[in-house]
């Protein structure tokens, strides 16, 4: 095979793979839009090149204006799909406007002034600057994690490659007076290379950032209790051990409040099992809602449920189970009776010093008990402090 026509086909190929890729993905993660547009954008380039070696029948002018369209809207599909994959939102205006400007300087340097130095400028100026918008947007993000630090030095590289590279070659050999000299040219060379590199080192990136997201997914189906959307046990556990951990740095406060559905297994007996599962999913949400992002709260029992309170003393985990408590026994539960009243009873505790989570479950529930012993459908607080906090001062001689 002739060399440059093996070179001219690689990028296409590599591109077509890339799209079939992130098409197979997103067939099988349909709730993630942006793998079809990832595919998408990877398959307008594969176009864009293979526009660019091989002329149309309608003549060389049509072939490259095509090439340059599929390559300016692969760029922007490119950016575009990388900041909505973040939930950013994607800045149409500016990459329609950089894209849309891009390709009418191209016209103008095809049919009305005609100028090969310049169609190359516009275009790889524009390019470059849809890559430095996706870049602005990945500054916010970039603290996430390390697949984010990536794409946005990638991004910032092509944007760079686009403006640098495109401006030092040009001035190096001149301007191009047709497009056999341009494909023999350094200019062309660097430009097929340059694309693949940066292309499977974004797409590497991307790749990596789907298998985490599939990853996040499974460890959240993992933690997560499927009736009430709330953490299950283990979930509930492991989260409220990393807030200890942090509140303990950091010196803060923090309270344990349980709660437990009175007369579950009665109200299950006499409406069914269905009307048990609304009565769940009616408590967590109203449970979920007060607790909000602050804290972590979880199902770690068929009825009882747990949520650890950061930057709470006693006394604000009291009025939050007061609250709650209030909350739920004044309203009603569809698919019950109207009528039909479903209470609840809490038990609170403050932790104290470094106390660990198993002491503190262990008080909260004993407090629980009580409401539950002196007439359920109230709050109970622990005032014991764990027995590690009273260590006897030594004894001084005279």
């Amino acid at each position: 095979m002739d060399t440059g026509l093996f070179i001219a086909l690689l990028n296409p190929t590599i591109a077509l793979a890339l799209g079939a890729a992130f098409l197979v993905l997103w067939t099988h993660q349909r709730h993630r839009p942006h793998l079809a547009v990832l595919a998408l954008s990877y398959s307008l380039a594969a176009a864009g090149f293979l526009f660019q070696h091989f002329t149309l029948p309608v003549g060389l002018a049509p072939s490259k204006l095509l090439s340059n369209l599929c390559f300016c809207l692969a760029a922007s599909c490119l950016a575009g799909a990388i900041v909505a994959r973040y939930g950013r939102r994607v800045p149409y205006f500016g990459i329609g406007a950089l894209a849309g400007s891009g390709m009418a300087a191209f016209c103008w340097f095809l049919f009305v002034e005609p100028d090969l130095t310049w169609r190359i400028l516009v275009v790889n100026f524009a390019i470059g600057g849809i890559s430095l918008i996706a870049a602005a947007e990945l500054r916010t993000v970039r603290g996430n994690g390390p697949t984010e630090k990536i794409l946005l030095a990638l991004s910032l590289l092509a944007g760079l490659n686009f403006f640098v590279r495109t401006l030092a070659v040009i001035i190096a050999h001149g301007p191009f007076e047709s497009y056999d000299e341009l494909h023999a040219s350094s200019y062309w060379t660097t430009a097929l290379l340059s694309h693949v590199l940066l292309s499977l080192l974004i797409a590497l990136a991307l790749f990596t950032a789907a298998a985490l997201d599939v990853m996040k997914a499974l460890k959240a189906e993992t933690h997560t209790d499927p009736l009430s959307g709330l953490l299950n046990r283990r979930g509930f556990e492991e989260r409220a051990e990393f807030l200890l951990q942090r509140c303990a740095a950091a010196k803060f406060p923090v309270a344990l409040v349980l709660a437990d559905l009175d007369h579950f297994k009665a109200l299950n007996d006499v409406h069914g099992h269905a009307a048990g599962d609304r009565v769940i999913a009616d408590f967590a949400a109203k449970l979920r809602s007060a607790t909000g992002a602050r804290g972590a709260a979880g199902r770690i029992g068929g009825e009882e449920f747990a949520v650890l309170l950061p930057l709470s003393d006693l006394a604000a985990a009291r009025l939050f189970a007061e609250a709650v408590r209030t909350l739920y026994s004044a309203g009603g539960i569809d698919g019950l009776p109207a009528g039909t009243k479903v209470t609840a009873s809490f038990g609170v505790a403050a932790r104290s010093g470094e106390e660990a989570l198993e002491p503190l479950m262990r008080r909260a529930d004993e407090a629980l008990y009580k409401a539950k012993r002196n007439g359920r459908d109230s709050v109970r607080l622990s005032y014991e402090r764990p027995e590690a906090m009273f260590v006897p001062e030594p004894s001084r001689a005279g």
